[in-house]
């Protein structure tokens, strides 16, 4: 893993390069000689946090009825109840 150090007005200056270099792995973001933040891409932080989302949260997708989603139909035998 590849570790960038950069000032805030690097960052600031240069956001795009800052950008790139976080697909590499994580970007130290300083002010003065002391890290205040840290850079690092999407799938880096998913699998930092290992978030995972619900069947809730997935239906709650604004973009939802772009995936298909066709189960089979379930088939019930229901029997009478009997006397014991």
């Amino acid at each position: 893993m590849n570790i960038t150090t950069i000032s805030s007005r690097e960052f600031h200056q240069a956001v795009s390069a800052a950008k790139r270099a976080a697909n590499q792995g994580p970007v130290l973001i300083t002010e003065g000689a002391r890290p205040t933040h840290v850079l690092m891409s999407f799938e880096d932080y998913q699998k930092l946090t290992m978030q995972r989302r619900s069947i809730a949260d997935a239906l709650a997708m604004p973009d939802i009825s772009g995936i298909e989603f066709d189960p089979p139909q379930a088939i019930i035998n229901a029997k009478p109840a009997g006397l014991v």
